[in-house]
């Protein structure tokens, strides 16, 4: 089977801006097979290379990370099954977020929620197929409110306006990946992040400072142009961001040392009490760790 996207870094480097406190959590990450055992989904938009649950606990290792959300990859489509084998192999330092559809009944979905899974995710990413069926969408939030799950979306921020009306009938709490992919280079006065930071005033909306080598300008570190985007989020509502690398990233420009993601975070969140916000106490509230 041949890869379409490139491996991730193969030597990250350790942290060297602050030391990740105790139980700190990468809340955005996958992982990719190995095919053999778990195969990509037919009608794929790409093909990643194998990047397992055994190579991702090395990164966690040299990271300094506990804890973490792996979140199920339309390359896998819905077939969750490399997701829940590695967050039972964490027994209790994993959670997850799947992708269902209307084939999964209740007792499916209870069955992920046994497992760890607190959510489910929906693309509206044009590049990774657009936007879901809205009628469809809404059973299936309907369905999974019941377990108490969140709603996970993936928006290019340009988006944002046209789905107000569907984040404003939201019945559960929901997180935007990466910031909404905002433009870093439009300045922190475009419509999209107003619109973004105005969703942060409603107590359901969460949001994941990553993907700072999705939206640098260049695609290459340091990811200064990120840093003002973050930080703006994170004064709005520190209670309700959570943090990732996005391991093994895929689809990106270049591809990021992992070492340089977390040192980001020390940018974003100069103090230790916020960065402890972000990496401990906010996804143990959302995802029930402990």
């Amino acid at each position: 089977m041949e890869r379409t996207i490139p491996p991730p870094h193969s030597n990250p480097h350790a942290p060297t801006l602050f030391t990740p406190p105790a139980k700190a959590c990468d809340a955005h990450c996958h992982v990719f097979g190995p095919a053999h055992r778990f195969p990509f989904a037919d009608h794929r938009a790409y093909t990643p290379p194998d990047s397992g649950i055994e190579k991702f606990e090395q990164l966690q290792g040299r990271l300094g990370l506990e804890r973490a959300v792996f979140v199920q990859a339309s390359c896998h489509g819905t077939d969750n099954g490399a997701m829940v084998d590695a967050i039972e192999r964490g027994k209790g330092r994993y959670a997850g977020v799947a992708m269902i559809d209307e084939s999964f009944t209740e007792k499916d979905i209870g069955s992920l929620h046994d497992v760890g899974v607190r959510g489910t995710r929906f693309n509206f990413v044009a590049h990774l197929g657009g936007a879901p069926e809205l009628d469809v969408f809404h059973r299936i939030v309907g369905r999974v409110v019941r377990f108490g799950w969140h709603i996970v979306l993936h928006f290019d921020a340009k988006d944002l306006a046209k789905y107000a009306d569907l984040l404003d009938s939201m019945p559960t709490s929901y997180v935007i990946d990466h910031m909404a992919r905002v433009d870093a280079s439009a300045g922190l006065a475009q419509e999209p992040f107003l619109e973004l930071l105005e969703l942060m005033r409603d107590e359901r909306c969460w949001v994941k400072i990553s993907g700072a080598e999705r939206l640098t300008a260049n695609g290459t570190p340091p990811y200064d142009d990120v840093v003002p985007y973050a930080q703006a989020l994170i004064a709005a509502a520190p209670d309700r961001v959570l943090w990732g690398t996005d391991w093994p990233h895929p689809n990106v420009r270049s591809m990021p040392d992992d070492g340089d993601l977390v040192d980001t975070l020390a940018l974003y969140a100069p103090d230790e009490e916020t960065r402890h916000r972000i990496l401990v106490e906010n996804p143990e509230r959302l995802y029930e760790f402990g």
